[in-house]
């Protein structure tokens, strides 16, 4: 038959594309360890974390809102609180993650009701979710990875897909420096890849041995103009009673 002399380069194009796939399969594993160590450095594992977040909520034509609030952390139990402070109509609203549950208070009404972490925070451009540790390797795998310089930064770009449906959003990608492993961009896409929020991380500080974002900005990408600015000072890992992380320590922390 006169076709078999093309099988032995058949098999060894088969062959070489096999060993292709494996490496690239090799190389995408390698950057999903890199997600892992990207929510390594947001984890404190067992020590308590605080820090006062200020958040500035611009929009065209209005005047900035401040939103002041501490933040309250227990990652290795899944647990934080925030407690607004300021501005003062706004002061001893909270949220509680407990139980798998995310919560909002009230203070006007006295009531607790059910929130998620893919919610606005305070009708700003930050979800409930941004004031939590990091969950890359949890919620993402990486799709694809490329080089990209960032400024002065030399970066992996990872496109990252949602394992479930569960997180806000299904599509990212995101800007991690090559020698540190710091996220210095994300942007966030819908299912259908239409992009939705693009997040900056310029300032970072280290935190016994980690290091966290300490400034994040916020962008809407369907509402142009739109944008948030967060800042995070007076960061603690001191230790906090188990009270704190209760719907009591919200219905009475500001009165």
């Amino acid at each position: 038959m006169k076709h078999r002399r093309y099988l032995p380069i058949i098999v060894a194009f088969v062959t070489l594309a096999g060993v292709a796939n494996l490496r690239a399969q090799d190389s995408l594993s390698k950057f999903d360890a890199i997600l892992a160590e990207i929510d390594k450095q947001s984890d404190f594992q067992n020590q308590d974390f605080s820090a006062t977040n200020d958040v500035a909520v611009y929009r065209p034509g209005k005047d900035t809102e401040n939103i002041k609030a501490q933040v309250f952390r227990r990652d290795y139990r899944s647990q934080f609180v925030i407690v607004v402070l300021d501005p003062s109509y706004k002061r001893g609203q909270g949220y509680l993650q407990a139980d798998e549950n995310l919560w909002f208070y009230d203070p006007e009404s006295g009531q607790f009701s059910h929130t998620t972490l893919e919610d606005r925070f305070q009708d700003s451009d930050a979800k409930n979710g941004d004031f939590n540790k990091s969950t890359y390797a949890e919620d993402y795998t990486v799709g694809a990875a490329t080089e990209q310089s960032l400024g002065k930064y030399a970066c992996w770009v990872l496109d990252l897909n949602a394992k479930s449906d569960s997180v806000s959003y299904p599509f990212m990608k995101i800007w991690v420096t090559e020698d540190s492993h710091l996220v210095l961009k994300a942007e966030d896409y819908s299912l259908t890849k239409r992009l939705m929020r693009t997040v900056l991380y310029p300032g970072y500080t280290a935190v016994s041995g980690r290091y966290i974002p300490t400034r994040m900005i916020f962008l809407d990408n369907l509402t142009p103009g739109n944008r948030t600015e967060l800042t995070r000072s007076a960061l603690s890992l001191s230790a906090l009673p188990d009270s704190v992380y209760t719907k009591s320590y919200l219905q009475r922390v500001n009165r």
